[in-house]
């Protein structure tokens, strides 16, 4: 595979035909716009969405007698366990997603092992199970709250949503190992901050248990970032020596 750092006949900017650009810039001058008003036009339609837009999604009510009574007992002291449950959810769709883009990395990396430098296939599949079993451990602990981990609420969609172009570029083809690599770090940067933020929620709505038990996770997590950081790093400063 060609490295993509390499140069090729990129047409894309501007630069490419001087000519051509004179021309197109000429016609922006000599053609009017198609319409009245500038980006206050949309600005003021935005700001009526805005005002009129239902949530994305809910927090579903519990569906067992468990749940309610937990729920409701959080409510007695003036939790909002709404809360707990939809980080929960939303930790519990960025894990499923972060096993799949290790699955993703393995493939590439066990294909293309030359630009896996630093980063054993034994390594990425560790870091695989790892994602997997943070799935499983948040998948209990929901279901120990007597919540529903099958549930999409706001935060798992919103993380769903936030997750999509990772797992374009990791299950592109055309993607370098270096590439995906950059993909990854942005992934655990999130993962890393998301399950601080889950065990200081969980603290405060009273789980210490399940806090001690997100801890083991964090500090899992701040190795992949770690990992990844340094092989990220040394991949980019190999390529531009050569």
């Amino acid at each position: 595979m060609k490295r993509p750092t390499e140069s090729g006949l990129n047409r894309t900017g501007i630069d490419m035909s001087p000519e051509d650009a004179k021309e197109m810039m000429q016609g922006v001058e000599d053609v009017p716009n198609s319409s009245q008003g500038d980006e206050r036009t949309l600005a003021a339609y935005r700001a009526r969405d805005l005002r009129e837009a239902d949530p994305i999604g809910s927090v579903p009510i519990p569906g067992t007698v468990k749940g309610f009574a937990k729920t409701g007992l959080q409510k007695l002291i003036g939790n909002q366990p709404e809360v707990l449950i939809d980080k929960l959810a939303g930790r519990l769709a960025f894990e499923r997603t972060g096993t799949r883009l290790y699955d993703a990395l393995l493939g590439k990396c066990s294909i293309r092992q030359d630009e896996a430098e630093g980063l054993s296939l034994e390594q990425v599949l560790k870091f695989r199970n790892d994602e997997a079993r943070h799935f499983e451990l948040l998948w209990e602990a929901m279901q120990e709250l007597g919540a529903d981990p099958t549930a999409q609420t706001p935060e798992a969609d919103i993380n769903g949503t936030a997750a999509m172009g990772l797992v374009q570029i990791l299950t592109d083809p055309r993607t370098s190992v270096a590439q995906c690599l950059h993909a990854l770090q942005i992934a655990e940067l999130a993962d890393h901050d998301g399950w601080e933020l889950l065990i200081h929620v969980a603290r405060e709505m009273g789980q210490s248990d399940m806090a001690e038990k997100f801890q083991t996770a964090l500090v899992e997590e701040t190795q992949h970032l770690e990992t990844i950081r340094q092989v990220l790093q040394q991949s980019t400063l190999t390529e531009a020596s050569h």
